[in-house]
């Protein structure tokens, strides 16, 4: 559990209803958010707050919700009629994401015995529908989650929002270190940084390599020898890797990357970085297995300066953090399109994840092939099996939009002797003719962030926060559907952007 944030529980009511009914309404919230915290369930702690009655009180929590650090969400209950011209102010000034859970505290109805005494105490029905319409008359964009609170499939919605919110927090103020620029004339890597600080709060700063070079000429050889025993003691180190054999100075090259990497990061706040390969002055090798391991460790990256994946990965590795299944920087590198069996052998040069392994990763030194620099450390290994998604991010000048793309990863065909690469082997939904054809009318990168931890709903809930474009390529898409949804999504961002 996130011990470091908290989401606020709060009521809706009115002083109509008299004393004794609303202080059953605080028992019955109190129950549902102690029902939540001992569900097992939840990554991070509910709260429970007095219920609001009036507007005034209703404007003083919400202010209290956006100016407290530890508080990063708000999960509103309608459990009598609350009349929703009180919550207009308190929606205004209303700065983090919110829920409106729509249930009752009582699963059935007590035929025999029910009265206007349980009326008057039970108007979820239509206290959450004129809170609905006050939202939608705002244009406000709450999560709805309906159903009783003790129904195992709604609590699973709750705290997948509650994920998605520790995501949004992650994002905000979240710090990008690009050492060096982007790959040069490489269109989709680039991007409005302003616009990005403005809709997610990502501080995106460049460094010279020289920078990090300081780090790197910092770090001692005991520091380096300590590491490497713990490649020794994490994974299949390769004999020619070893101490006194022809590449073991290869790999303490990368072990000095990662401590130096990761101290520039800790010491200036940054929770993603870049690296490129054609940007590496002062350095002998590209930072393979030192970035590999980084993400490992919570660090979002992206290859050849790609910072809008970097902060991507690190979002999702906020949101998926204790789930099972990793998440990784990818590319979409090569195709096997043999008719009937089509798909798509995922890598890159180096920068996997081991997170996603499905086995332990081997340790191994190969020549890159490209950029003219040392042969890299990296870590060598295939993805585990299952259900996974890429998610991506581009800049279409107007707007940003989110493109997600859900994929069946199976076992490779056959070994790659010759590959000595992290890679992963996917059958794309909802085929890989129509899942590629959509991802590329779409305008999705070459790069993505790849995880086996998330669904696409809390892509789509992180997207709805930050109020930019999201679209699905799933199971049911269509390439015909799929263009209007596009062409549509063009008309309404470039009406709604210009009421703002």
């Amino acid at each position: 559990m996130n011990t470091n944030s908290e989401i606020w529980f709060v009521t809706g009511s009115q002083h109509l209803y008299g004393k004794e009914t609303l202080k059953q309404v605080d028992v019955d919230s109190t129950k549902i958010v102690n029902g939540f915290n001992s569900s097992g369930k939840f990554p991070v702690k509910i709260v429970f707050k007095p219920v609001v009655k009036t507007p005034d009180e209703i404007l003083k929590i919400c202010i209290e919700v956006s100016s407290e650090i530890k508080c990063i969400g708000l999960i509103t209950w309608m459990h009598t009629f609350s009349p929703a011209k009180m919550w207009i102010a308190g929606l205004k000034a209303l700065t983090k994401p919110y829920m409106h859970l729509h249930t009752q505290f009582n699963e059935n109805l007590p035929w025999s015995e029910i009265d206007m005494d349980y009326m008057n105490l039970h108007q979820s029905a239509h206290g959450g529908r004129e809170y609905g319409f006050i939202n939608a008359r705002m244009r406000k964009n709450p999560k709805v989650v309906v159903g009783h609170w003790q129904n195992e499939e709604v609590q699973n919605k709750v705290a997948m929002w509650c994920r998605s919110a520790i995501g949004w927090a992650d994002s905000q103020g979240l710090k990008v270190a690009r050492f060096g620029d982007n790959m040069r004339e490489v269109a989709v890597t680039e991007g409005d940084k302003v616009e990005a600080q403005i809709k997610f709060g990502w501080q995106i700063s460049a460094f010279g390599v020289g920078d990090l070079v300081a780090y790197v000429n910092k770090v001692t050889d005991a520091e380096v020898d300590e590491l490497y025993e713990e490649y020794e003691a994490s994974y299949i180190v390769a004999d020619n890797c070893k101490p006194g054999a022809e590449f073991y100075e290869n790999v303490r090259v990368q072990a000095r990357y990662e401590i130096a990497i990761k101290r520039f990061l800790a010491e200036g706040g940054f929770k993603a970085f870049t690296t490129n390969f054609e940007n590496l002055t002062g350095l002998s090798q590209l930072p393979g297995l030192a970035s590999q391991r980084l993400m490992a460790a919570g660090y979002g990256f992206g290859a050849e300066g790609d910072w809008k994946q970097a902060a991507l990965l690190r979002i999702i590795k906020t949101i998926s953090a204790g789930m099972k299944g990793g998440s990784s920087f990818m590319e979409d590198y090569t195709y096997h399109l043999t008719p009937g069996n089509e798909a798509v052998l995922g890598a890159h040069m180096l920068e996997i994840c081991p997170s996603i392994a499905s086995k332990k990763p081997r340790l191994e030194v190969h020549p890159l092939g490209i950029g003219g620099k040392d042969a890299p450390a990296r870590l060598v290994f295939e993805s585990a099996t299952g259900n996974a998604m890429n998610v991506t991010m581009i800049d279409l000048g107007n707007r940003f939009r989110i493109i997600v793309n859900t994929l069946d990863v199976i076992e490779p065909l056959n070994e790659m002797p010759k590959l000595p690469v992290a890679s992963a082997f996917w059958k794309t939904h909802p085929n890989l003719a129509d899942g590629a054809a959509a991802w590329i009318y779409a305008g999705g990168t070459h790069h993505s962030a790849y995880t086996m931890a998330l669904t696409p709903e809390y892509i789509e809930m992180f997207a709805e926060y930050a109020d930019v474009e999201f679209v699905l390529i799933d199971q049911t898409t269509t390439i015909q559907e799929f263009k209007k949804e596009l062409r549509w999504n063009d008309i309404y961002y470039m009406l709604a952007n210009g009421l703002k």
